[in-house]
């Protein structure tokens, strides 16, 4: 199963979910479905994005779990 391990770099950079909402200019609900992995998929802008807050690559997002 593919998952984004969106939560533990938030933790890790001390940024909260709020942070992330304002500064992705999602609705909260989307981006909270996102964080809790309760989408279908996701857009490469959006991965983009979350990798410029975040200041990270796509290989620290998203994650395999077998």
């Amino acid at each position: 199963m593919v998952y984004l391990d969106i939560k533990k770099i938030l933790k890790k950079k001390g940024k909260t979910k709020y942070w992330l909402v304002k500064n992705m200019e999602g609705s909260y609900q989307s981006i909270s479905d996102m964080m809790d992995n309760k989408t279908k998929g996701i857009r490469f802008e959006t991965i983009e994005k979350l990798c410029d807050l975040l200041e990270c690559t796509p290989n620290d997002i998203i994650k395999i779990k077998k």
